[in-house]
């Protein structure tokens, strides 16, 4: 049973506090379903927007009690607002209510990217879809840019951890090492680091006890409430385990294992176990795999992919549909394009997002026993610092193969190089990235914003050079 929320004398200030577990289920439905829709702008934005309307509008959750689940969301692979999102359902009202938030908040998200997905196999050589991904694409490279900066700063506090990205950023980008590789080395660096007490690592990490004078009027869920056992953890293995890997193994016993669809459903199912550092990070490996192994899409298709990604809400990760629609499009085998590519995209989106279920109900319990250890917080901290380098090397690719027409790939001694032909450049797409970065960075037109604005200038680019 879920405790009552105790009386507030009149006049207090927290009157109207409505404490998180007597919030019904039903106006929680309706929270979730106002969350999903205005989930735009990557996970910065989609966490910024549940903060606001649970802990600031609704006073369903304390402050400390957000953060402490958002820290236990960022240790985790995969999308990391979507997990805040089941974990916090979880606590108000426990599994049920998880599963129903973790997929409203995908569901707008999923269904813009096919619609979307559709609309550029069939039209995408028309003027009008030509000239709207035309400026989408350099302002992109400015969004990534945003974003690596904004990391850099709260991540690359110490000399060592500045070095950490430096070599992921060599390791990915020139010697063309695995990113999960890249991920694994930085967590035993940085906990080798720590040992040692070098470069900033090895500080002790705050202290977690458990609920905190602010939650005593946050009384959650009775599935919350109880204690981490091993026979729920296995319960919860036992039951979302299967559930991720199913529809895969159903599809590889119908089309056998060298589908497009079924390869597809097994690369993007590894790689959501390997998603540290959000989605910027992770597109480096995608697109690494799905363009230069694959040849699922080109370089310019995987901008425009990141382009229809950023203006519709759900989570960034979620352009790993429209890879997944492109490629199983053109590799169809038995199937029409069309059946190959929307079973391509949903079969992905499941092998995304389902692991999020798993994680959050089997580690949320042991939350408390997670934090406040140094050898983790070391290994954590490494990892967001090797994502920097990541997201460098995601920004330079996008770069080379946004303002220049022409890229050629050289491979010497080892070592991978990229050569733009520089009479290639396109002077007007240069100018449309540098307008967005004054955007983003100088003014506050917001992502939507300056994504607007490109938008347009490219039509009007585009229109000009249509009629002279």
């Amino acid at each position: 049973m879920i405790a009552s929320p105790s009386p507030t004398p009149a006049g207090d200030a927290t009157l109207e506090r409505t404490p998180i577990a007597a919030a019904p289920f039903s106006a929680a439905l309706r929270v979730w379903a106002r969350v999903a829709a205005l989930s735009f702008g990557g996970p910065a934005g989609q966490i910024a927007v549940m903060h606001r309307i649970l802990v600031e509008e609704k006073r369903w959750v304390s402050e400390e009690r957000f953060l402490h689940a958002l820290n236990f969301c960022m240790l985790l692979p995969g999308p990391e607002a979507q997990q805040l999102a089941i974990y916090l359902s979880w606590l108000l009202h426990g599994t049920a209510a998880g599963i129903v938030a973790g997929t409203l908040f995908v569901l707008p998200g999923l269904l813009s990217i096919l619609a979307l997905s559709l609309v550029y196999v069939g039209w995408q050589d028309t003027a009008i879809v030509a000239a709207i991904f035309y400026g989408l694409k350099p302002a992109v490279l400015a969004v990534v840019l945003a974003a690596l900066v904004r990391l850099g700063k709260r991540a690359l506090d110490g000399s060592a951890k500045r070095v950490l990205a430096g070599i992921a950023f060599v390791a990915i980008f020139f010697l063309e090492l695995p990113y999960p590789l890249v991920i694994a080395g930085s967590a035993v660096g940085g906990w080798l680091l720590g040992r040692f007490s070098i470069g900033g690592f090895g500080r002790r990490a705050a202290d977690a006890s458990g609920a905190t004078t602010a939650d005593a009027g946050h009384p959650t869920s009775a599935a919350a409430s109880r204690a981490p056992s091993w026979g729920r953890a296995l319960g919860v293995v036992a039951i979302w385990l299967p559930l991720w890997w199913a529809p895969v193994l159903l599809l590889w016993l119908w089309l056998g294992g060298n589908h497009a669809v079924v390869r597809e459903g097994v690369f993007f199912g590894q790689t959501a176990v390997v998603t540290f550092g959000g989605a910027y990070a992770v597109l480096a490996y995608v697109a690494q795999r799905a363009v230069e192994d694959f040849g699922w899409l080109s370089p310019r298709e995987m901008l425009d992919g990141l382009g229809m990604a950023e203006t519709t809400p759900g989570p960034l990760i979620q352009v790993v549909q429209f890879v997944a629609f492109l490629g199983a499009w053109r590799h169809p085998g038995p199937l029409s394009p069309l059946v190959a590519a929307l079973l391509g995209s949903l079969l992905t989106a499941w092998v995304t997002f389902t692991p999020c279920f798993l994680w959050i109900f089997l580690g949320a319990p042991y939350v408390e026993r997670l934090r406040g250890r140094r050898g983790l917080s070391d290994a954590l901290a490494a990892i967001t610092a090797t994502v920097v380098g990541v997201i460098l090397q995601l920004a330079v690719w996008f770069a080379l193969h946004t303002l220049f027409a022409s890229v050629s790939e050289v491979h010497t001694r080892g070592v991978r190089l990229f050569v733009p032909a520089f009479h290639t450049l396109d002077p007007f797409a240069l100018a449309i990235a540098l307008g967005a970065c004054w955007l983003l960075f100088r003014t506050r037109a917001g992502m939507l914003g300056t994504l607007g604005a490109a938008v347009i200038a490219g039509s009007l680019v585009q229109l000009v050079r249509w009629l002279f």
